[in-house]
């Protein structure tokens, strides 16, 4: 058995000039990033962090990783291919609101359906940063930017409710700026098996500055976040004063007395149906907190250990294949 390796954050610090805007959201999460890769117990040389387009698909030149800086939405094509073939990588799939639900939003949702082994971030400022502020998928409706001057007239997808309804089996939300939880998140998804997404929010000083400000600052987190932990009542606020419960099938918010305590809803992370998950994932901000921590952590196996089990069969029953010997063919053909 190989000893696991005593790594560091220094470590994963490349010698590249890391080139973001001053303020970016994107330094503290590569910080954190470069700190829990390190505690993982895995070689450095089995990380593999794979890109798109974006601001945020500069981290692999920021990660002393191996890398693939591809191309706008298609590196969740890029992690799965990988992961097909080496399934003993850690791969990590970066990218943006842009990048992952807009063009590359097909290839998204069935990497999260096939359950691979991989782990998403996805970095969510309202805005295409890169290409300096046009509204992206996620932007509010009526967002007034560069390519919406009267307001966008699109409703916003919401990540979380896309991830739960493409069977993601691990589904979670931090801040840039909540830097232990973040940290925490990163960790939990890395050790989870199957398609594991974080929904970062992310601020972009220059081009939508302040869109998440009620839960980046810390004071004002503890009155506009939910903080989601297992088996415990959703109850927010300063003194945890005020609680989500259901009338019917309709969640509110009410002041905690000794009278409702108990009509709390209880998170369940673990729930086999998300029923719960999806609650939470379309309570509207500001009438209600923005929740933060794990929506949903299950178990499942995952499409790469699927797919090898299938070839090994396959060998079994028909033998392993000769592949110069298929090309050849025992039948020529020809063109006319």
């Amino acid at each position: 058995m190989k000893p696991i390796p005593i790594l560091s954050r220094k470590d994963f610090i490349p010698d590249q000039e890391v080139r973001w805007c001053p303020g970016c959201g994107d330094y503290s999460i590569l910080a954190q990033m470069q700190k829990v890769l390190s505690t993982l117990g895995i070689p450095r040389e089995q990380f593999v962090i794979i890109s798109g387009i974006g601001c945020s698909s500069r981290f692999p030149y920021y990660l002393n990783t191996y890398g693939f800086h591809t191309i706008h939405g298609r590196a969740p094509a890029v992690a799965t291919g990988l992961k097909i073939a080496r399934p003993d990588l850690s791969v990590w799939v970066i990218t943006g609101d842009g990048d992952a639900l807009s063009i590359g939003g097909n290839h998204f949702i069935h990497m999260l359906r096939r359950n691979l082994d991989i782990t998403i971030l996805l970095f969510d400022n309202h805005i295409y940063g890169l290409t300096k502020g046009q509204y992206s998928p996620t932007s509010e409706l009526g967002k007034k930017t560069k390519s919406s001057p009267m307001g966008t007239i699109e409703a916003p997808i919401q990540p979380i409710e896309l991830a739960l309804g493409a069977e993601a089996t691990f589904v979670a939300r931090a801040v840039d700026t909540d830097m232990p939880h973040l940290g925490d998140i990163l960790r939990r998804a890395a050790q989870h098996k199957g398609s594991a997404l974080i929904h970062i929010l992310q601020n972009c000083p220059v081009f939508n500055d302040g869109a998440f400000e009620s839960v980046r600052d810390r004071m004002e987190r503890m009155d506009h976040g939910l903080y989601l932990s297992h088996g415990t009542p959703l109850v927010f606020g300063k003194d945890e004063e005020k609680g989500i419960v259901l009338d019917g099938v309709t969640p509110k918010v009410e002041v905690m007395t000794p009278m409702n305590h108990d009509q709390v809803l209880i998170h369940d992370e673990h729930a086999r149906q998300p029923t719960l998950a999806f609650l939470l994932s379309r309570l509207p901000y500001p009438e209600f907190p923005i929740p933060l921590g794990v929506f949903r952590d299950i178990a499942k196996p995952t499409y790469e250990t699927a797919l090898v089990g299938q070839v090994e069969e396959a060998k079994q029953q028909k033998g392993h294949p000769d592949i110069q010997a298929l090309l050849e063919g025992p039948e020529p053909w020809s063109v006319e």
